[in-house]
Parts: C-alpha cells; sequence; structure tokens
C-alpha cells in the first residue's frame, strides 16, 4: 500500500540496487568500514549506498514505478547536484522567508480551489452574475469537477457552521431525484465554436522530436475535444505501473504530431492577458475534471507568500526583475540577467563535455555573484573572464534561488502524480500541458526559455556527453527545490520523480506552448456570455434605452458601414502599410498567410522601414475574443465564421 504524508506528497520505497564493478562515482573508492564510509563518504555515494541496502530490511509497501524501476546509480549524478547544491549554500544566509507548506484543511482548499477557477462568487453569497459565463461552457466532466468541490465545501462549511452557504442545486439546477453527474449536460466543446467537419482534419502536424533518429511510433494528439471528455475507459486497478520497466534512453518515449485543425494551432503567446487569465481557470478545471477521471486525487500543496529580495539580481521574485527591465525594454518578457547567462552559455558552452553536470568552483561562482550583482546594472561585467561551467552554475543557482519556483509549490504534488499515477505517457503529457497552462506569465516564459536551452545542450549530446536523462537529473534538483524541516526526505523520495517530469519537459516541449483548441473554445464562449449578460442588463435601464432610440432616429440617411460588407467578404487593416486598409473575398481554401502575401505584393513598391524590422503577422480584435494572433496555416473562413464581429489588424507579433 502507498504510505502518504500530511504535506500531500506520495512516500514511497526505492527499488534495492548493487553498484556493479567500474561504476563511476562522485568520490575515489574507500575501504568498506562502517565508520569511515559514514565520514568520507560524499552525501551523493553515501544515499545511494542507503539505497542500495535496503534489502537487508524489505519494505512493507509497494513501490513506485519510478523508484522501482531506476537503479541507485543511474541517480547518482542528481545526488551529485544535490550536494553540490549544500556546498554553494553552506557559508551563504538564506535571503527568502522559508518555504513552509501548511497541513490541507478541505473546507479551506476547496475554497481556494473555487476562487483560483474563477467561481469566488459562488462562496461569497453575491448575487453577481460573473461566474454564470464560465459555468455555462463547461464540458460535462468539467461541471462535474466544479459540483463535486463545491459539494465538499458546502458541507464542510455546514459542519463547521461558519455561515449560511447556497446549495447546490441554486446553482446547477439540480432536482432532488437527478444524478448529480449530470447537472449541466454540456456536450464536449470541438472547435473554436465551429462544428467539426465530417471528414479527417488535414495531416500537417507539428512534430516535437529531437534531430537524431527515433524508432518510436508517432502518435497522435487532437486538441479539439476536452482531455477529460476523451476519457473512456480507465483501468479498474491501480497496478499499471508495479511491472513496468522504465528506461532512461530517449528512444524509450514516443513521438507525438499535433493534428492541426482548420483554426491552425495557438502558441501561449499569441492571446491576450486577459483570455490567458480565463485560460488559466478553464485548465485548472479541466485538470481537476482530467484526474478525476483517472480516479486519481489531484493534490495541492498550501503554502505562504514567500518574500524574496527586493533588489539585486539573485533571489529576485521574477516580477520585479522583469518591472526593473521593463523600464528599459518595454514588452520584454524574461529577465536580462536570465537571457545574459543563456546568451553566454549557448555562445560558448554547448559543446564543452559535461556541461551543467561538471560543477565550477564554489568560490569563483560566489565571487562572480558578488560581481555581477555590482556590475551588471551599469553593464561593465566582463562576460569573457566567466568560464562556461562557472555560467552553468551562476544559472543554476539563478533557478533555485527564486523566491517563488518556475513550477509553482502549490502543484508539485500534481507533478509528481502525474508520473507515479498515471499509465501512459500521452496522458501524462495532457496532465503536463494543462500543468503549463496553469502557471504564472512570468514563469512560463522563463520556463521556456530555459527548455528551448536544455534542448540544445541535448542535441550537442555527442560533443557535450549530455543525454536527455543526464541533463534530467542535473536540472531536477534545481527546478524542484525541497524547503523546509523534511526537505532531505522528500527530495530523496521524488528524485527519480522529479528527473523523469524535466525529462517529459524537454522532449515534449514544442506541443507544451500550444493552447488546446477546445479551451479557446470555451473562452469564446465565456466572452459570448459575458457580453449577452452586459446587454440584458443594459436594456433595463431607460436611460439606454431613450439613447438608442435616439440612434436609431439618427440614422436615417446611414452611410456605407462594415455590416454592409457582403458575406465572406472582411477589411483588413494594416497601418505600418502605405495601403493601409483592403477588402478581401474569403473562400474555403483561404488561408492567413495568402492574405499577408496580398498585402506585401500591393505594398511591395514602397517598402517601409518598420515592415523589414518586424515579422508582420494577422491578428483577431473583438468580437469574442479580446486578441488573437492567428496561425498563418489557419483558413481564414473559419476563423470568421467563428468570430464574424471581430476586426482583422496585420501588425508586429509581440514575441
Amino acid at each position: 500500500m502507498e504510505v502518504n504524508d500530511s504535506g500531500s506528497v506520495v512516500l514511497t520505497a526505492y527499488h534495492s540496487y548493487t553498484p556493479s564493478r567500474g561504476e563511476q562515482s562522485c568520490a575515489p573508492e574507500v575501504p568498506p568500514s562502517r565508520s569511515l564510509l559514514r565520514k568520507s563518504l560524499p552525501r551523493c555515494q553515501r544515499i545511494n549506498r542507503m539505497l542500495s541496502n535496503e534489502s537487508l530490511h524489505p519494505p512493507t509497501y509497494n513501490r513506485s514505478s519510478s523508484q522501482a524501476s531506476v537503479d541507485s546509480t543511474s541517480m547518482e549524478d542528481f545526488w551529485c547536484e544535490v550536494e553540490n547544491i549544500k556546498e554553494s549554500t553552506e557559508d551563504r544566509q538564506d535571503d527568502q522567508t522559508l518555504l513552509e507548506v501548511k497541513p490541507p484543511d478541505e473546507g479551506e482548499l476547496e475554497a481556494e480551489w473555487l476562487h483560483d477557477v474563477g467561481l469566488s462568487t459562488l462562496i461569497s453569497g453575491s448575487e453577481e452574475e460573473d461566474g454564470e459565463a464560465l459555468l455555462s461552457t463547461l464540458t460535462r466532466t468539467q461541471a462535474a469537477a466544479v459540483q463535486k468541490r463545491y459539494n465538499t465545501y458546502t458541507q464542510t462549511m455546514r459542519k463547521k457552521n461558519k455561515h449560511q452557504v447556497r446549495d447546490v442545486r441554486d446553482i446547477f439546477g439540480v432536482s432532488d431525484n437527478s444524478p448529480s453527474f449530470e447537472a449541466i449536460p454540456v456536450s464536449p466543446v470541438t472547435t473554436n465554436g465551429i462544428q467539426l467537419p465530417v471528414h479527417k482534419p488535414a495531416t500537417s502536424c507539428l512534430e516535437c522530436e529531437f534531430e537524431k533518429d527515433n524508432q518510436s511510433v508517432t502518435e497522435e494528439l487532437s486538441f479539439e475535444v476536452s482531455f477529460s471528455e476523451s476519457i473512456t475507459v480507465v483501468p479498474k486497478h491501480r497496478e499499471w505501473h508495479s511491472n513496468q520497466s522504465f528506461k532512461k534512453e530517449e528512444s524509450a518515449l514516443p513521438n507525438f504530431m499535433i493534428r492541426k485543425s482548420r483554426f491552425g494551432l495557438t502558441e501561449v503567446g499569441d492571446l491576450s492577458l486577459d483570455d490567458m487569465k480565463k485560460i488559466r481557470y478553464l485548465s485548472l478545471i479541466e485538470l481537476t475534471a482530467f484526474y478525476d477521471a483517472l480516479g486519481i486525487e489531484l493534490k495541492r500543496n498550501r503554502t505562504e507568500r514567500v518574500k524574496g529580495r527586493e533588489n539585486g539580481l539573485f533571489g529576485v521574485p521574477l516580477t520585479i526583475l522583469l518591472e526593473s527591465d521593463q523600464k528599459k525594454f518595454p514588452g520584454i518578457k524574461v529577465p536580462l540577467i536570465f537571457q545574459k547567462l543563456l546568451l553566454k552559455l549557448e555562445e560558448t558552452g554547448l559543446e564543452t563535455e559535461g556541461i551543467l553536470r561538471v560543477p565550477g568552483s564554489a568560490s569563483r561562482v560566489k565571487s562572480l555573484r558578488q560581481e555581477i550583482e555590482t556590475k551588471f546594472e551599469e553593464d561593465t561585467f566582463d562576460w569573457d573572464q566567466v568560464r562556461n561551467n562557472d555560467a552553468a552554475g551562476l544559472l543554476k543557482m539563478f533557478i533555485r534561488e527564486l523566491p517563488s519556483p518556475l513550477f509553482t509549490v502549490e502543484y508539485l504534488p500534481a507533478f509528481i502524480t502525474l508520473v507515479e499515477k498515471i499509465p501512459k505517457v500521452k496522458l501524462q503529457l495532457q496532465a503536463l500541458h494543462l500543468l503549463i497552462m496553469l502557471l504564472p506569465d512570468a514563469s512560463r516564459d522563463v520556463a521556456k526559455v530555459l527548455l528551448q536551452f536544455l534542448k540544445k545542450v541535448v542535441s550537442n549530446e555527442g560533443k557535450n556527453k549530455m543525454t536527455l536523462w543526464n541533463v534530467s537529473m542535473i536540472v531536477a534538483p534545481n527546478l524542484f527545490v525541497y524547503k523546509g524541516k523534511r526537505a532531505n526526505q522528500e527530495e530523496m523520495l521524488a528524485a527519480a520523480t522529479t528527473a523523469r517530469i524535466v525529462r517529459l519537459l524537454i522532449k515534449y516541449q514544442d506541443i507544451l506552448w500550444m493552447v488546446p483548441n477546445f479551451l479557446i473554445s470555451q473562452v469564446r464562449k465565456m466572452n459570448e456570455a459575458a457580453m449577452n449578460n452586459t446587454k440584458r442588463q443594459l436594456m433595463f435601464d431607460k436611460g439606454v434605452r431613450r439613447l438608442l432610440r435616439r440612434k436609431t432616429m439618427e440614422r436615417e440617411r446611414p452611410e456605407r458601414t462594415e455590416s454592409d460588407i457582403p458575406e465572406g467578404v472582411i477589411r483588413v487593416h494594416a497601418p505600418l502599410h502605405s495601403k493601409v486598409s483592403m477588402a478581401i473575398q474569403l473562400n474555403n481554401q483561404t488561408k492567413v498567410k495568402d492574405i499577408l502575401a496580398r498585402f506585401y505584393c500591393e505594398n511591395s513598391h514602397e517598402p517601409s522601414e518598420n515592415m523589414k524590422m518586424q515579422v508582420q503577422s494577422l491578428h483577431e480584435i473583438g468580437g469574442n475574443i479580446g486578441q488573437h494572433c492567428l496561425d498563418p496555416n489557419a483558413y481564414m473562413l473559419d476563423v470568421y465564421h467563428a468570430n464574424p464581429q471581430a476586426e482583422w489588424v496585420i501588425k508586429p507579433k509581440i514575441s
């Protein structure tokens, strides 16, 4: 049986292992005396010895998939990295408040969940209809997930007698004799508001794979239907991992391709901030429904806010760093210091043998850090003096000293669970995808450039000797940082699991930055429902009705407006072109790139300096979306039908 602790991290045992001859270690071989072993062996090797000695005292509970299948020696790089981290921080006081994970309280956790998905009005007792638009878009499984959490909250509050709470039937319209799961019988969402055609979509795809040949079978991913709605069969038992063996080779992971719909693909940076906020609401609901459909509990940590330094570069929250950098470079999404560290490594370090794994000098890294803190703002720091291994040490130091980890302490149990409890890589990838959609903007942007760099490191494996698994083991203890009284124990138990998470992140990163179309469709429906609610409220206002009547009388001689444009014809605006507007007739084969090409052709005789410097993209603005940068391969007529009230503007894409 599995043993769970109060911090909602699954406790598991490791597989017993006896090291083979000739095995490389972090330190020279020492005599087998027990007293000498404890005193002289580095921590990384002592832990491996502890794990290998587990056979002397067999555990009384089952082993998890990750620990049962990864031998102790394969994790030696992980523990060597942990030891290096300990040594680099021994003589330096931490500038941050210690991160303390509080024991969960069911009622409070459910209230936080409802708040995080944008449904706080359900527990506040407010008469506002802010949550109605969101509730009206939910699929069957999503509605069941919301209803389950709200039921748990109301029952807990009634037991505590804190205050009157609304009955779930008042929200979901459930009668006394109707099954709770059918509260909102909404069919699965398909595309961006339009019914999918019966024929199979085009087979064009985005493949997520490294350059080296991979003999794995390529599987297809669809973003058109909710992940939770796609789960039709769930194993009746929870022993799917007990006999599985874990293979470290990259070829053991399948390749996936995204089946493009006629709406194309949408990256996280292609949507407005307001729409991405709604994507986060929906992603948390969908993730919860997804775990429910698999019969797995979605656990969250409760954490106190960690206050980092308010100035400097290391140990400073990303939002503060960006606020400072944006004063010099408006629109920047990744802190300048992080960009500079990556640039240094990409220019000179990608082919360095053992990059990331071989540590730099601890004293030299400490001295460089202090010098960077002093000279970076004035741009007087000499980067040529920094050795590649020292630069890698500074990069890892920056990541692990962030006050809030890139992948958030709150959802650390969810990351752990997706590897330990979900049986198939495809399902793991879907859960990981939703977790990435939940990240704060700053964390996601930094994680994106970091993973892109790590992919480059792996692609140079022939020269730097760093495989995907090597990189994953080294990066894991820097990304998934455990703090608090039980940090060492939790770190030890989750070692192999966190390395496997990083492995998935690096391998499938190109997929993870794409926003699923079914979520965009739900955002469109949310915006439409909100607009309809606003219109209904305005119609009850007598003053508004009088104004509308007066405006109607003033339009006795109306001029030709955009609404007079025939069906299937759009007017595209291009402020940076010499020809700033053009009416374009659409057909079933018109793509976004065709419209862009037409504008470039019309303006080719009079090139603009602005156009030369920036790549132009077609944006969908207004109507049922805030702003949406369209995929050049999207079919324009389908997008137009999904949002006929939008404006179409050609302008630079915000990178």
